[in-house]
């Protein structure tokens, strides 16, 4: 949502220049250098789950709407979603016709009937589908020791095939569910929703439209999604709809009820220094993303400290929080020096090729 605002407020204000660079010109420059940036993270700093690369090549969708009206572009947003809402039960009646395949393929062979190849085919199909659903040790402990113990050239050479199926894999089923929020984040930020011109009572009731739809969803998916991974053919059996359906009303909601709450926070001026914190950070957005991947992939690694896997799960905590805490600090630290961050520095260079002032 905050990217789609983004594009937004870059495109605000800003003129085509006689003899210069028209504003397209530095839009389009400014994503082409982000999907660099994102092929940067994925390949040189080995992050797995890089989103730079998708946001910017579907950001040079958003460009012939920046002058649509608000209602238009959420409209726009829920379109995208009603096409990942379609996909997903399309898949879903694909895999309930698999397994009705198999179940009638398994009743002919305790029946003790002689089995079609189709039946036959049927049968191997779901097998290899639940096994691929299973931890493989043949695949886990290799992939273990190259984690915990590779060179850096090693973990490079593991993490090409998965980074480059993985980004071209999400690119394509991925877009209308990136799409819908970019698409809402263009409409609410020209509502006034996140640069703070709605009334109190408007974000109120967005935080508990927000939270208390969004929650119980959110509760049902995980609980469904739980049930789907301890007995995944009785789950496919029983439902008629993919739960999946509810995760992107879930993150729809519970996105817009933490927006509110943050909002609602700001207002309150109960803790503004936690708020000048956060502004802080949020100011060198790009940094501390990309300063993110450089941390952890040096703590996990076998090149850094190798630690993958050797954490409990609620140690991994222990590392977000002193990571979350070393950059509200050190955001705060630098901004009193500097105009960017490096990162933002680096890139507001390259969109308009030219030095930008860095300090204050």
């Amino acid at each position: 949502m905050l990217f789609g605002a983004g594009m937004v407020l870059f495109m605000q204000n800003k003129e085509s220049l006689p003899g210069g660079p028209t504003v397209g010109e530095y839009y389009y420059r400014r994503l082409l250098w982000l999907v660099l940036f994102g092929l940067f993270n994925a390949y040189i700093l080995l992050w797995t789950g890089d989103i730079l690369y998708f946001y910017g090549m579907l950001g040079m969708l958003l460009f012939p709407f920046r002058k649509f009206k608000p209602k238009w572009l959420i409209i726009i947003g829920l379109f995208c979603m009603s096409i990942t809402l379609f996909k997903t039960q399309l898949n879903w009646k694909e895999l309930k016709t698999q397994r009705v395949e198999y179940n009638k393929a398994k009743a002919a062979e305790k029946e003790k009937k002689e089995l079609t190849p189709e039946q036959q085919g049927a049968i191997a199909a779901w097998s290899e589908m639940e096994k691929q659903r299973k931890p493989d040790s043949t695949y886990y402990n290799p992939n273990l020791r190259i984690r915990q113990q590779g060179s850096y050239a090693k973990i490079f050479n593991h993490f090409i095939p998965q980074n480059a199926g993985g980004e071209t894999w999400w690119l394509y089923h991925g877009a209308w569910d990136m799409l819908c929020m970019m698409f809402i984040g263009m409409g609410l930020y020209l509502f006034g929703f996140f640069s703070n011109k709605l009334r109190t009572s408007t974000y109120v009731m967005w935080l508990l439209i927000g939270y208390g739809i969004g929650i119980p969803i959110a509760f049902s998916y995980v609980n469904s999604m739980f049930e789907n991974t301890i007995n995944f053919g009785e789950y496919v059996d029983s439902m008629r709809v993919s739960h999946e359906l509810l995760a992107e009303f879930r993150r729809l909601l519970l996105t817009i009820g933490h927006a509110s709450l943050v909002m609602l926070i700001f207002r309150s001026r109960i803790v503004p220094w936690l708020m000048k914190a956060l502004s802080n950070v949020g100011q060198m957005a790009f940094t501390n993303y990309l300063m993110q991947s450089i941390i952890c992939t040096f703590y996990f690694h076998g090149y850094g400290f190798g630690n993958y896997d050797k954490l409990r799960f609620h140690e991994l905590y222990y590392v977000v929080g002193s990571v979350w805490l070393f950059q509200l600090i050190f955001s705060s630290i630098w901004l009193r020096y500097f105009r960017f961050g490096p990162f933002e520095w680096l890139w507001r260079s390259l969109t308009y090729w030219k030095r930008q002032p860095m300090k204050k």
